[in-house]
């Protein structure tokens, strides 16, 4: 067992599950203000994602390490797609990872700093109004991982990137297996 990884999981799962609880709370409680101010609810969709990683047959969960809103590239790939629905709208399971550490902006449309190979993930359905992929990355070299990006395209300049993580850094070793779980909600206001 790795106790510098082991004990950098458990911080961090701790951590994040407290910015679980404070995201729930306030999200609830945003809602209730467009309500009370009249504006009403809202139906919007939430990327969010979980990490764990591999070292030496342990397994290290680090928890839901980010939860953003969507890039404005999806959203208008949405848009577009229900006026002429192509092949590549079921496509959004090729995970990249970076070393970036660039603030999250709903503008981007790559990672800043992507390592690694792009990787296809297992496509699920979570629950009816979540859609999962997962995706497990071998680490060839020493990295400072940051950040996370799902697409609809093994080349990732070539398609649309859904949605793009920044988190606090994760040191890894090559022989390291990263593994990433993308959730996306989407929610209808009930």
């Amino acid at each position: 067992m790795d106790k510098k990884l082991a004990r950098q999981a458990s911080i961090r799962r701790k951590v994040n599950k407290f910015r679980d609880i404070i995201w729930v709370i306030t999200k609830k409680f945003r809602k209730t203000v467009l309500v009370v101010t009249g504006i009403g609810g809202i139906q919007a969709m939430e990327g969010s994602l979980n990490i764990r990683v591999k070292r030496g047959g342990i397994w290290y969960d680090f928890g839901c390490v980010g939860h953003k809103v969507i890039t404005t590239a999806f959203a208008e790939f949405i848009v577009d797609q229900l006026q002429t629905e192509t092949s590549v709208f079921g496509d959004f399971k090729y995970h990249q990872i970076g070393t970036g550490s660039t603030a999250e902006s709903a503008a981007h449309t790559a990672l800043v700093t992507p390592v690694e190979s792009v990787t296809t993930g297992t496509q699920t359905e979570d629950s009816s109004k979540v859609y999962k992929s997962v995706a497990s990355i071998a680490i060839t070299a020493n990295r400072a991982l940051r950040e996370h990006g799902i697409f609809n395209n093994a080349t990732p300049a070539s398609g649309t990137m859904m949605d793009r993580t920044l988190y606090d850094v994760v040191n890894l070793v090559s022989g390291d297996i990263y593994e990433a779980t993308y959730k996306l909600t989407v929610s209808d206001n009930t």
